[in-house]
């Protein structure tokens, strides 16, 4: 009798289902885990994989003149790119398109062999450049719109305006303080590519388009500046000079109309100039004023009226403040002087004397108001705060030093912001560079007016004038005057310290600030020599003053003036 094939035993039926339960629970809680709880992160994933974003650079922002000059612009260029999966020769490309780009062949053919479907090849060509490469026809290479700044003037006005960097920031000058302003926002191109790189059709495609940078207008003259620093680099070589400075400023206004450090550089090659040549030396830089200093002696002890302008001082040649004896320029018998007298012949002595009167605290006041020991609020990036010590800080010689410029330090616009106080009827005007911006839509946006604040009376700063008038009709300054005009100013000759302290040594800064006319006063010229062989500011700088004020007065076309009167009780003629 046959028997049946066999059962398997209910124990091992029972296993196997439970083996196939156990496999559909795990692969249905993959796939719970695959599809819901972690596909975000893998559809993310894949959307990295394909999708490619490209950002567009906005077009900067171009930096003019008060009169529409072009200072700065941003020129259309291209960003050459490639696609390295897509090139077949890297070496082979890398030979012909280090011809193209002016480029090194091995750097070049390192970028066409990276792991990558996207890498710059060159920034900021021509766009000749680009169209070379193009011609080229190499498949995998693109090309990106994009621009490169440019600075028509080259060397003018390179030390205001500053500089950008490869990508297009700004590095230095208004260039940088500007550049949220300037560079406008960036858009962005977004494309969807296979592992190879090519475009997948109907893949997504987005474009947002930059936002380009609004426009600065300078308070700059174009012509003013041209001619500044014309006349600054006669001076420098004519007195044998390190460098030197000059500034010229709208007093009323606080406009700057003309900024000049020499040696200075060209924008367009920054690559290649001395980094000492790049800051503005007119703002970062302080040095001791000297005697163009004693304006605020002379105008603290008026103001308080601690002197009568008819007093005669009785001044010698020298006087021992503290341990130190200070001396007058040049040897004289002792003499009557008057307050005019004093800041005319610019005596040492005298200027001691009527600082006595005033005291440290009160002149400390002064110096303040007047503008030192703070920014002056220009809006440039380093600019110098200068030197100036608390009354407490003082040395035993400070009473002889101070009052005569020097143991303090100032930048030149700080000294120029002094004179154009007292040219403006005694009111202090914050200086500015900028006089506003143009948005995308071609709006002009006037920057906010300028702080002004009152530091002394306009009858203080009328005598001051008038002592100042003096000081360069028969003072130390004739050096300065102009035909036609009448010019309030004053000379100035500082020792430079040693570096690292220990006194003076025997190099000097020579300087001439003043302004014209005396009268009705349009412009402030401050002229400073840095090292001069002929070492007198009444020799080096007065006339460069008098160089750059007369083109000033003639391109402002302002009408020649009268002459304004002597300071009471003086040796006038």
């Amino acid at each position: 009798m046959s028997r049946g094939p066999s059962r398997p035993p209910a124990g091992r039926v029972g296993s196997l289902f439970l083996v196939m339960i156990l496999a559909f629970v795990m692969l249905a809680g993959r796939l719970f885990q695959l599809q819901l709880r972690d596909a975000p992160a893998y559809a993310a994933l894949a959307r990295d994989q394909r999708v490619r974003t490209v950002a567009l650079p906005a077009t900067r922002g171009a930096i003019y003149d008060r009169e529409g000059s072009e200072l700065a612009l941003s020129l259309p260029a291209a960003a050459v790119f490639a696609n390295p999966t897509l090139i077949r020769d890297p070496a082979g490309a890398a030979v012909v398109l280090a011809r193209a780009l002016d480029r090194p062949r091995r750097e070049l053919e390192e970028a066409l062999a990276r792991d990558t479907t996207f890498t710059y090849l060159a920034r900021r060509v021509d766009p000749a450049v680009a169209r070379k490469v193009e011609a080229l026809d190499i498949d995998g290479v693109g090309f990106l719109d994009e621009s490169r700044r440019s600075y028509p003037g080259g060397e003018l006005a390179s030390q205001v305006v500053g500089f950008v960097g490869l990508d297009g920031e700004g590095l230095a000058g208004l260039e940088l303080q500007y550049e949220e302003a300037l560079s406008g926002r960036p858009g962005e191109m977004i494309v969807e590519q296979d592992p190879l790189g090519n475009p997948i059709p109907q893949g997504e495609t987005h474009r947002t388009p930059p936002v380009p940078g609004a426009d600065l207008v300078l308070t700059i003259d174009r012509d003013l500046q041209f001619y500044a620093q014309r006349a600054l680099a006669r001076a420098v070589k004519r007195n044998g000079a390190k460098g030197g400075t000059v500034i010229v400023m709208d007093p009323s206004s606080g406009d700057v109309l003309a900024m000049a450090s020499s040696p200075w550089f060209d924008a367009n090659r920054v690559g290649t100039a001395d980094p000492a040549t790049l800051r503005n030396r007119a703002l970062t830089d302080v040095y001791e004023p000297g005697s163009v200093n004693k304006v605020i002696t002379v105008s603290a002890a008026l103001e308080e009226g601690l002197v009568d302008l008819s007093e005669e001082f009785h001044i010698p040649d020298n006087l021992r403040v503290g341990p130190k004896v200070f001396h007058d320029a040049h040897p004289h018998p002792p003499v009557a002087m008057t307050l005019g007298d004093i800041l005319a012949q610019s005596s040492n002595v005298g200027s001691i004397k009527v600082a006595k009167r005033v005291g440290k605290h009160e002149l400390d006041r002064y110096l303040r108001r007047f503008g030192f020991g703070r920014r002056t609020g220009i809006g440039f990036p380093g600019e110098s705060v200068g030197i100036l010590p608390t009354p407490d800080e003082w040395w035993a010689t400070g009473m002889g030093t101070i009052p005569i410029g020097q143991g303090v330090a100032v930048t030149a616009q700080q000294i120029a912001d002094v004179y154009a106080t007292v040219a403006n009827g005694g009111v202090w005007v914050q200086p500015r560079l900028v006089r506003g911006r143009v948005d995308a839509t071609g709006t002009f946006h006037q920057e906010a007016p300028p702080a002004r604040r009152r530091v002394i009376t306009a009858e203080t700063a009328r005598t001051v004038t008038s002592m100042l008038a003096y000081a360069v009709e028969v003072g130390t300054g004739t050096e300065a005057q102009i035909p036609g005009y009448w010019v309030a100013g004053k000379t100035g000759t500082a020792r430079k310290p040693l570096e690292g302290g220990g006194g003076y040594g025997d190099q000097y800064v020579a300087s001439f600030v003043g302004f014209a006319p005396a009268q009705q006063p349009r412009l402030v010229v401050a002229a400073v020599l840095d090292e001069p062989d002929t070492v007198y500011g009444s020799v080096a700088a007065a006339p460069l003053f008098r160089d750059v004020a007369r083109f000033s007065l003639a391109k402002l076309r302002v009408p020649t003036s009268t002459r304004p009167p002597a300071p009471p009780s003086t040796r006038s003629p």
